[in-house]
């Protein structure tokens, strides 16, 4: 089975990654809602439904970096409460 990584990080090392991948999650998920609101005016514009579901598609990509995000805030949860 895969090792844990988060596991060998310090608490202070977690709490600095936690940050870093909030801050990265938060400016990556204004960018893909801009160009989601872009997406959905072209397509009500051109009459063009399939923008719509790219614009859906697009949203997805978010999911990885919040499991991550979930992860790592279960990790300090599980050391504060030692």
């Amino acid at each position: 089975m895969k090792n844990n990584k988060l596991s060998h990080l310090s608490l202070e090392e977690l709490q600095t990654k936690r940050k870093n991948l909030q801050n990265i999650t938060l400016g990556f998920g204004i960018v893909i809602l801009i160009a989601f609101a872009i997406l959905l005016f072209l397509s009500v514009k051109s009459k063009n439904p399939v923008l719509i579901a790219a614009g859906v598609g697009s949203l997805i990509t978010l999911l990885p970096s919040f499991i991550n995000l979930g992860q790592i805030n279960n990790e300090i949860k599980s050391r504060s409460s030692k």
